[in-house]
């Protein structure tokens, strides 16, 4: 089997991360909405996901480096996931649950570790909770869960692909 499909497929991730980055940056920038930290953090896992599809779909390596790529985009899609999904949770959260004081991004750059801070974005705050857009009854984060979840089963067909092109080597006596 060709390593040419694997590079393809590379591209076709690319491709659906990039628009679905342009996407992001329309709903803030075209229609306003003001992402939470959570959705930064989800926007973040998808430039990493769509960069190193990129720069797979170009690099042209051999099967250790369509591993290596691969394990890479896999591990931003399942950040990307765990985040959205917990931005879900958050929403579906009864509404006295989910702290009303946050502190500024100022502040956790200057006063806590990285650890605290991380610790803070994903206890969320009512920014991460206010459902402000939806389409066909499902929000920004499931719709970002979904998308995560389909990028995990692409790259799994991508390994499946990989792993099972490899010839059998048979030990001989």
């Amino acid at each position: 089997m060709s390593l040419a499909p694997l590079r393809s497929l590379f591209f076709l991730a690319f491709m659906a991360g990039a628009l679905t980055l342009g996407a992001s940056f329309y709903l803030e920038y075209g229609a306003l909405l003001q992402p939470c930290f959570l959705c930064q953090v989800q926007r973040l896992f998808l430039a990493a996901f769509a960069l190193i599809n990129l720069i797979a779909a170009f690099h042209n390596p051999g099967r250790s480096g369509l591993c290596l790529y691969g394990l890479a985009s896999m591990t931003c899609a399942l950040l990307g996931a765990i985040t959205a999904g917990r931005q879900v949770l958050l929403q579906n959260m009864p509404s006295g649950q989910v702290s009303e004081c946050w502190p500024s991004l100022q502040y956790m750059i200057e006063n806590l570790s990285f650890w605290q801070a991380a610790q803070s974005v994903f206890n969320g705050t009512v920014d991460c909770v206010e459902i402000k857009w939806t389409l066909f009854e499902l929000s920004l984060p499931e719709w970002s869960l979904l998308f995560f979840v389909a990028m995990l089963i692409l790259g799994a067909m991508q390994f499946s692909r990989l792993l099972l092109s490899r010839p059998l080597r048979l030990a001989r006596p």
